[in-house]
């Protein structure tokens, strides 16, 4: 329900709360602060809804719209050409006297 939040940080946010606003002030300021919580929450599914019915049904999926899953999906495993290294190459250590490979259009 708090996320990250533990009991000690809840219990110093009520002190907080109750010595700024006062025993009488702070029921009030806690339902404000719930309400207005609860009317950012509907702007953003608002907002969420209105963006996938403006984009269509061919972006519905908004989760593809996160930088890595779209660099993902553009580069696939088989666009690669042979002998370029990626994330998922093992790497190999040269033996002694080996020179590193050399490539003349990379440099």
């Amino acid at each position: 329900m708090f996320g990250s939040l533990g009991w000690s940080e809840i219990l110093v946010l009520a002190i907080a709360g109750l010595l700024i606003f006062g025993p009488d002030r702070l029921p009030k300021a806690a339902a404000d602060a719930a309400r207005t919580l609860r009317q950012l929450r509907s702007m953003a599914r608002n907002a969420a809804a209105e963006l996938k019915a403006e984009l269509g049904p061919d972006v519905a999926d908004l989760a593809s719209l996160h930088p890595r899953r779209l660099v993902a999906s553009m580069f696939d495993d088989d666009d690669e050409p042979a002998g370029v290294m990626t994330a998922a190459t093992p790497k190999r250590v040269l033996g002694v006297g080996e020179t590193a490979p050399y490539d003349e259009d990379a440099t």
